[in-house]
């Protein structure tokens, strides 16, 4: 498994259009045969940051989430809305197992 968090800034005037955007490409995100796992969590004390937890099956699925139609038509709507670019980082999964997805 591989475990991405994507952290990003929102610009104050459209949260609600994020939120509502980044929920579209979730549910459909963990439709993926490769996608375990698709959270989207705002920060309790600045509402403008939010993380996405992405946890892949496989070393390839980030690849192929990238080149589906929803995760493409989020990110060309909510580009405009970050107040900086998006960053992530990678992490190994340790707990639970592989198996336990």
């Amino acid at each position: 498994m591989l475990v991405v968090h994507v952290h990003i800034r929102v610009r104050p005037e459209h949260l609600e259009a994020f939120k509502t955007a980044s929920l579209v490409n979730a549910r459909a995100s963990v439709r993926e045969p490769g996608v375990a796992r698709f959270d989207v969590v705002q920060q309790a004390d600045d509402p403008t940051r939010f993380v996405l937890v992405e946890v892949y099956r496989t070393p390839a699925a980030p690849a192929a989430h990238k080149e589906t139609a929803h995760y493409q038509a989020w990110r060309d709507a909510v580009a405009p809305m970050m107040a900086e670019p998006r960053t992530s980082v990678k992490f190994a999964n340790l707990f639970p197992d592989d198996a336990g997805w």
